[in-house]
Parts: structure tokens; C-alpha cells; sequence
């Protein structure tokens, strides 16, 4: 097999695979109802105790995901693909931000937030990439940055209520537009 027979299989089975997963859409989905969730919280817990209740409540998106592919009937888990073994790598690299935020608690805890908000979604252009959709999942990375950290420096009293809003908002929009994406690519193919 020559290199560039290789790309073209290696691309064949990332698209194959994001149309036959939906673009492993319950995971975002579940990570917009973590951050819609932590909107809500945000109007009745204080910032101390919401804060904790934001970096904990992270471990849960993934049981959540995990019951949602179940719901789905999406098994994202045990599909066979190609590029899969780059997934592993990209959430490592995603979860390097934490000495960042656990340092930001002793001298800025403002700054939790927004570190966790981004930080969150440092994965997401791997992961496109995994599924041939680098710019998809990479549009969702920096709106979200740019959008968390408008919101941020310039409506610093809407940091635990409008800028996990925001957040969620952005997830329940890129799961609506993989399921679109990936309902043309399945009549395609």
C-alpha cells in the first residue's frame, strides 16, 4: 500500500466511523447538560461551593455520556476505528489545564472558571480530526474560548449563570449540527 492509498483508507474509515457513532454525539450532549446544570446551580449556590460542585461535577460527564449511548443505542465504546487510538493522547493533553486551575484557586479563584470552560474543550480538534471533521469540532473549540471569554472580562456577574449558558448552548448546537452532518453523510454513503 502506497502512503497517499493509506491517507485515503485512513480518511475512508474516519468518515465511516462519524457517520456510523453520529459524530459520538453523546458526549457533547452530555457535557451541555453538565454546564446547563451548573447554570442553573449558579443562581443558588454560593461561589465557593459552586466551584466545587463545577470541577466534581466534570467526573460525572462521562457516566452521563455513557447512559446517554445507551438511551441512543450508540456504543461509542466498542466501535473499531482506525484513528481511535488518538483519542487517549488528546484527553490527556485536555486534562493538563487542571494544575492550572487547582493553582488559580489559591491566588485567583475567578479565574477557575474560565480556565475550566476552555481548558474542557482543548480536545475537541483532535477528536474532529479522528472523525474528518477538524474544522467542525475545532469551530466549537474557539467560539467557545472566544464566547467564555467575552462573557468573562465583560459581564464578570454573569460567570456561574450566563457563561455555562453559553457553553451548553454551544454543546446542544454542535450536537444539532453533527446529527445533521451526519445524517447527509449516511444517505452519501
Amino acid at each position: 500500500m502506497t502512503q497517499d492509498e493509506l491517507i485515503a483508507a485512513l480518511k475512508k474509515d474516519r468518515i465511516e466511523s462519524y457517520a456510523r457513532l453520529r459524530g459520538g454525539f453523546p458526549l457533547p450532549l452530555a457535557g451541555g447538560i453538565y454546564w446547563l446544570v451548573m447554570g442553573v446551580m449558579g443562581y443558588y449556590l454560593p461561589y465557593n461551593t459552586w466551584l466545587y460542585v463545577l470541577f466534581f461535577g466534570t467526573g460525572l460527564i462521562f457516566p452521563v455520556s455513557l447512559l446517554l449511548a445507551k438511551v441512543f443505542h450508540n456504543n461509542f465504546l466498542k466501535d473499531k476505528q482506525a484513528a481511535s487510538s488518538v483519542i487517549l493522547p488528546a484527553l490527556i493533553g485536555m486534562l493538563l489545564f487542571w494544575p492550572a486551575l487547582i493553582a488559580s484557586m489559591q491566588v485567583a479563584p475567578q479565574l477557575a472558571i474560565l480556565i475550566l470552560a476552555i481548558g474542557m474543550g482543548a480536545h475537541w480538534p483532535v477528536v474532529g480530526w479522528s472523525y474528518n471533521r477538524t474544522g467542525l469540532f475545532t469551530a466549537h473549540s474557539l467560539i467557545r474560548a472566544a464566547g467564555v471569554f467575552a462573557i468573562w472580562t465583560y459581564l464578570p456577574d454573569a460567570r456561574m449563570t450566563l457563561l455555562p449558558f453559553a457553553v451548553a448552548a454551544l454543546y446542544f448546537l454542535t450536537v444539532l449540527v453533527i446529527l445533521a452532518d451526519t445524517a447527509m453523510l449516511r444517505k452519501k454513503i
